[in-house]
């Protein structure tokens, strides 16, 4: 027998954000006193030096991590949310051993366990158990079942796939932006130079401030795009998995007798 299920509560997106965003915040500042101005990690980690192009705290390095604080947050969301979805399969909505048969009278009480426990976001087992009986209750067809399976399963892996424009965007803009950075960096350097009396301490400072921007844009990218792919892999697991699940505990294992078939078809 099925369990009542109550659905572990979802984080709210905003929420997360925010929290993300002042904790990044707050290290940045932590960061500011405890690396001394002018030194190679502050440089490196956050332009904080005489040479930055950029009025500290707005810098490069800095509007990086704020961005990639949101990007994490959302894939925060969306780990907690392939979680949720995975949760789903161990609630056993339908018979799971070797032997047991589903007969269509035996279709009602299951979907009445599963009909409230998805919206338009989230819930991919009890969705695709709700839309699979009522196909099977109205056409008695389980060709049409499996057909109504699989272009749903299409539809919600079309869906997923754009949760993750944010994350993608994110990934494309942190690099970018390191690269502006570099070549506002090389411009200001080549600028300062003076022909007859050239420092050659300012402009390798402002070179090396212009190298640190991408070098950091980089490796936050390449972060983000870990993480949104392993994030992705396992929410896109769920769905399949749901899928897979409702085919071989519900679709296959269905009874409709002859008689029966034949006479939806008049």
């Amino acid at each position: 027998m099925v369990g009542k299920v109550v659905p572990r509560r979802l984080p709210n997106a905003g929420l997360v954000t925010g929290i993300a965003l002042a904790i990044t915040v707050g290290i940045i500042a932590v960061l500011s006193f405890v690396l001394p101005m002018n030194s190679t990690a502050a440089a490196l980690l956050l332009d904080h030096t005489q040479y930055s192009v950029f009025p500290y705290p707005f810098t490069i390095q800095n509007a990086t991590y704020v961005i990639m604080a949101a990007g994490i947050a959302d894939l925060y969301v969306r780990w907690r949310t392939a979680k949720y979805e995975t949760a789903f399969l161990k609630q056993h909505f339908l018979p799971e051993d070797d032997t047991s048969v589903l007969q269509l009278k035996d279709l009602g009480p299951v979907r009445a366990k599963v009909v409230s426990l998805y919206d338009g976001d989230n819930g991919f087992l009890p969705y695709l158990i709700d839309i699979s009986i009522t196909q099977l209750q109205a056409s008695r067809s389980v060709d049409q079942a499996v057909a109504i399976l699989t272009s749903s399963l299409d539809l919600l892996m079309h869906r997923l796939d754009l949760r993750y424009q944010n994350v993608r965007y994110i990934s494309w803009l942190i690099p970018t932006i390191g690269f502006i950075g570099t070549v506002v960096g090389i411009a200001v350097a080549l600028e300062v130079i003076n022909p007859k009396n050239p420092d050659i301490g300012k402009v390798t400072g402002a070179m090396a401030v212009a190298f640190y921007t991408t070098l950091i844009a980089l490796i936050v990218s390449a972060i983000i795009v870990f993480l949104q792919h392993a994030v992705q892999k396992k929410e896109e697991s769920a769905l399949n998995s749901a899928g897979q699940y409702v085919l071989k505990n519900l679709i296959n294992r269905l009874y409709i007798p002859d008689d029966v078939g034949q006479g939806s078809q008049k």
